[in-house]
């Protein structure tokens, strides 16, 4: 961190030469984000096998066929997002226009998380570039192969008067936050969140937390034998599939009727030997938890005797090799750690309800999830859920797939995090959308002018009610415009 003050002020000198405004630099930086993914494919397999334990094919998916993606999106839309927006002004503006015009930021700060760590740190970065400001990227410690391969490699193919890369753990992190910057996101616990928010107010500084929180899935679709059967296969691997359920959008926990729990379960059971295999430690098909640290937290959610009696799958642990099997848990206590705090990895408690009616009630029980997912086809009960829950989004018939939209925003609400990116909405949560009014020297309404008089009211009163009939009347004498 030596030189830090230094480096920083240079880059915000290089902001102010106007060179990351450029759309041509923006594109080649894009492009750059774009050839470290292609030449560096093996070494980011290799990386996050070493700290997640992650399959190729699930690398690909969930971070560079994801990122690939996400810099062609911004790529082939990149002139429109920097071009103004022509403002709609009332009639009376006359020979005045009106335009929003986006303008980057300035000095921004990115600090990711260690489960997806390409994804949630290269993600971001393909706003903030976009957008034209320059950047400083933290990634996590928690994946230091991953970390390393960014702090190493990233840099050869960005300009790094623009963009710098700084690893560190939290002491690295807390220095970064003293430090003057025009925006931060920040990816990761709300606990940490807190902090990051904390250290913002000194300087004013506006913040995207993406946090995360305990999301539901809702299973009312079991009366059907095929409707069932794709709900659970999605179910499975949305919540075991995804970095063994260390993602902040992970199904958390289940609400199902009660008359339909032990079908969901015998489903579940098969779909996982299925996927996984009798042994999912050795098919290499479940990622393994980051660290010891996050695998005691876990096994101590498993402590209590009450909810050890709930498992009615799995629930084995390798503590040597970080593995925990995929595990199914009914009705543990409500009050117990596992359905109080995010659960972060392969265990899946089910909530037993009378009617599948009452999960609206026991969700909005709870501080606002990052996201709900609903399986069902009464139409009625989804209306319900759109209009009666409130996350930062909402999918019927699936999870997790709405992150890999670039077209929505991604974001949390509450608890579960403040402000969106991905798409545009990552080059706009990094700009700014300067106002730009343009106006003719050769009409004027007189009466904007002092000296006051009611002549002078009627004529305002009449103009922001846009009544221009009333105006002309008052102008001719015939009125004397005043409304209540």
């Amino acid at each position: 961190m030596e030189g830090l003050e230094s480096d920083l002020e240079d880059m915000r000198q290089y902001f102010r030469s106007g060179k990351t405004k450029d759309a041509a630099w923006r594109q080649s930086q894009l492009k750059g984000l774009l050839l470290f993914m292609k030449e560096n494919e093996k070494d980011i397999f290799k990386a996050l096998k070493e700290d997640l334990g992650k399959h190729h094919a699930e690398a690909y998916r969930d971070e560079i066929g994801t990122l690939r993606k996400s810099i062609n999106f911004a790529l082939q839309g990149l002139k429109e997002w920097m071009s103004g927006k022509a403002a709609k002004l009332p009639k009376i503006a006359l020979l005045t226009s009106a335009e929003l015009v986006p303008e980057p930021l300035g000095l921004v700060l990115v600090i990711s998380s260690w489960n997806f760590p390409f994804g949630l740190s290269l993600e971001p970065l393909i706003g903030a570039i976009a957008a034209g400001n320059t950047t400083v990227l933290k990634p996590s410690d928690l994946a230091p192969a991953c970390a390393s391969l960014l702090a190493n490699v990233l840099p050869t193919y960005l300009d790094n008067k623009a963009v710098k890369v700084i690893p560190g753990g939290g002491a690295v992190g807390e220095h970064l936050l003293q430090q003057k910057w025009d925006k931060i996101l920040f990816t990761g616990s709300a606990r940490v969140g807190r902090i990051v928010m904390s250290a913002a107010v000194k300087h004013l500084t506006p913040v995207v937390l993406e946090l995360g929180g305990k999301c539901p899935a809702v299973v009312d679709c079991l009366s059907s034998s095929w409707d069932k059967q794709v709900a659970v296969n999605r179910i499975i691997v949305s919540k075991f599939g995804a970095c063994a359920g260390q993602a902040c959008i992970a199904i958390d926990y289940i609400l199902v009727e009660r008359r339909f729990a032990s079908t969901l379960v015998d489903l579940m059971k098969v779909m996982i030997k299925k996927m996984f295999g009798e042994n999912p430690r050795e098919t290499n098909s479940v990622a393994r938890i980051v660290n010891r640290q996050h695998f005691l937290r876990l096994k101590n959610l498993l402590s209590d005797s009450a909810v050890r009696n709930s498992i009615v799958y799995g629930g084995s642990m390798d503590e040597k090799n970080l593995f925990i099997e995929p595990t199914i848990l009914v009705d543990p206590p409500l009050d117990a750690a596992i359905m109080a705090e995010e659960i972060f990895g392969p265990l899946l408690p089910i909530i037993t309800l009378d009617k599948i009616e009452d999960s609206v009630t026991f969700i909005n029980s709870r501080p606002k999830p990052l996201a709900i997912y609903a399986f069902t086809k009464n139409e009625k009960f989804r209306r319900r859920m759109v209009s009666e829950t409130s996350s930062g989004s909402l999918v019927f018939n699936d999870a997790v797939i709405q992150y890999a939209a670039d077209t929505l925003p991604f974001g949390g609400i509450g608890e579960s995090g403040v402000g969106k990116y991905h798409g545009k909405f990552s080059f706009e949560t990094f700009s700014h959308y300067k106002a730009v009014v343009r106006r003719s020297f050769l009409t004027d309404f007189w009466f904007r002018f002092p000296p006051w008089n009611d002549y002078k009211l009627s004529l305002f009163e009449a103009t922001y009610a846009f009544d221009y009939v009333g105006m002309l009347l008052v102008i001719l004498g015939l009125k004397r415009y005043r409304y209540n």
